[in-house]
């Protein structure tokens, strides 16, 4: 289906199949649609912590942390994971739909003395994910520093013959790993991590299983659960915010939210009566709306169909009761702790 400006497969063997295989084997993702922007010079950690809210001079060379980018008025324009591949070098990825957008606020901000590179269309990337994830990167050739990589760590190595850099990060709340290449190489080394794991019981898995594994997980999915509405507070990313530190965009609006507090807040809820949640669907207390459903899907792994939506605060405590109109009918949803599912 169309994603973004590429093609993307949703499924191959089925969605259920794909989830599946990645929450007890492991599962591939052709992920190239993902933007990567690199940031290199003396001080490049310093240049990328001004534009976002996590603080990067934290991390050292092979480390990496998940962040969200902010306007002036504290709303997230996209969630990142930033990753100091060098003293000296830094990666950000962010996502595709944001590609442009992120990589135009980037360019008109950092300083001079770094350079700034968009490399998404030369990169491809790929995410090996679950629990014989590590296995597979033994079986592929993959080096101890690759198979011994603590998460959220990134090396440089050679995989099948491949130069990448390899991360232990990922998006489905599994382990895994995510692959970063030269597009040349990107068929050799997906054609050799799909033959190592075949006896692993790897497969290929779609936009669709990847969805109903970040929901699970309670993942956010920027342009459903966050977007240019929605603050880092209320969407429950405020321990990626560090105001304690020097100055970055959005600072001063975040430091004002946090003291004000929030009128709403993203929750997770399961559905009590018989119904899938969908996004857009009208979230109601008392007969009256109240919220919208942002993610909602069955949740293969936990058994129940669940969601994610934001509520005022009122009605974000554990054990709240909800509707959630499906076609004109009413059923019953109740608040609970999130994630739904934790490896």
């Amino acid at each position: 289906m169309p994603f973004a400006g590429w093609r993307m497969p949703v499924q191959y063997k089925g969605i259920k199949a794909e989830h599946e295989a990645v929450r007890t084997r492991a599962g591939l993702f052709d992920v190239s649609h993902m933007g990567e922007l690199l940031i290199e010079g003396p001080h490049a950690d310093l240049a990328v912590n001004t534009l976002v809210t996590n603080d990067v001079s934290a991390l050292e060379a092979g480390q990496a942390q998940y962040t969200v980018c902010c306007n002036d008025d504290g709303y997230i324009l996209d969630d990142l994971i930033v990753y100091r591949l060098e003293e000296a070098k830094v990666l950000v990825v962010c996502n595709a739909s944001n590609r442009d957008k992120i990589a135009q606020h980037f360019a008109a901000r950092l300083p001079n003395g770094v350079s700034f590179l968009d490399v998404s269309d030369r990169w491809a990337l790929m995410a090996l994910q679950g629990p014989s994830a590590a296995a597979i990167m033994r079986d592929v050739g993959a080096p101890s520093a690759v198979t011994e990589l603590a998460p959220f760590r990134v090396c440089r190595a050679e995989v099948a013959g491949v130069e990448a850099w390899v991360a232990r990060t990922g998006y489905t709340g599994e382990d895994g790993f995510e692959l970063f290449c030269a597009n040349d190489d990107a068929v050799t080394l997906w054609r050799a991590l799909l033959s190592a794991g075949r006896p692993h019981g790897l497969e290929p898995v779609g936009l669709g299983a990847r969805d109903t594994l970040r929901l699970e997980a309670r993942l956010a999915l920027y342009g459903n659960d966050i977007d240019e509405t929605t603050n880092p507070y209320e969407a429950g990313l405020g321990w990626v915010v560090k105001l304690d530190r020097n100055d970055f965009v959005g600072r001063a609006a975040l430091r004002a939210i946090k003291e004000a507090g929030v009128d709403r807040r993203l929750i997770g809820f399961e559905m009590t009566g018989r119904g899938i949640a969908r996004h857009g669907y009208p979230i109601l207390a008392d007969g009256k709306r109240v919220g919208t459903v942002t993610s909602g899907s069955p949740g293969p792994t936990v058994g129940k169909n669940i969601g994610l939506g934001y509520v005022p605060t009122a009605l974000s405590r554990i054990g709240t009761t909800l509707g959630i109109e499906i076609r004109g009918k009413v059923v019953d949803a109740v608040v609970v702790r999130t994630p739904f599912y934790k490896r």
